[in-house]
């Protein structure tokens, strides 16, 4: 994407506001990413945060000049290498079972599941709970009434009312994301 060049070359020039723009677009996908990949791995925020950080600190090294996004995910393949190494999470890891930088269709795929992470965290606690036990653990309404101790019509009513923000937050291909995985 020629527009995230324009952002690498902002940042080369010591363009902080760049580098938010760029954390910003690609931050939530890498970390679906890694969490796509090791569900049960601590610690990804952190990993993805060295990312950017690194790309901060060798701007003056780093070399990008045919796509940015490309280039963020193999750091972050790199430092997975590097904390399996360590046995930073005391997780024994053949190497080669790290998946390779995604294409990207992979990352816009993975930019859609960020967006929707995103939305599900601006509903509120209550009602994302239950919205959550509806979709991810199929629960039935009134399965979700007796767990939560709350009234089928309560379970009704916030489903509404999450779907309709959903659909005002986000688009209907990204809505669907919400049925097909588990986040």
């Amino acid at each position: 994407m020629t527009n995230d060049l324009i952002l690498w070359n902002k940042i080369k020039n010591d363009d902080t506001q760049s580098l938010k723009v760029l954390h910003s677009r690609y931050y939530y996908p890498m970390i679906i990413f890694v969490k796509k990949n090791y569900p049960n791995t601590s610690g990804l925020e952190e990993l993805v945060s060295d990312c950017f950080i690194k790309l901060w600190t060798k701007r003056t090294e780093i070399i990008i000049d045919k796509s940015v996004k490309a280039y963020l995910f193999l750091m972050l393949r790199n430092q997975l290498i590097d904390n399996f190494r360590k046995k930073k999470w005391g997780i024994q890891l053949d190497i080669s079972s790290i998946p390779d930088v995604p294409s990207d269709e992979v990352i816009e795929e993975l930019d859609d599941y960020a967006r929707l992470y995103l939305a599900l965290e601006k509903i509120p606690e209550q009602r994302r709970r239950i919205l959550e036990l509806a979709i991810f653990e199929s629960y039935s309404y009134a399965e979700i009434a007796i767990k939560l101790q709350i009234s089928i019509n309560t379970v009704k009513t916030q489903i509404g009312r999450a779907y309709r923000f959903l659909k005002e937050e986000l688009d209907p291909k990204t809505i669907q994301l919400l049925f097909l995985a588990k986040i």
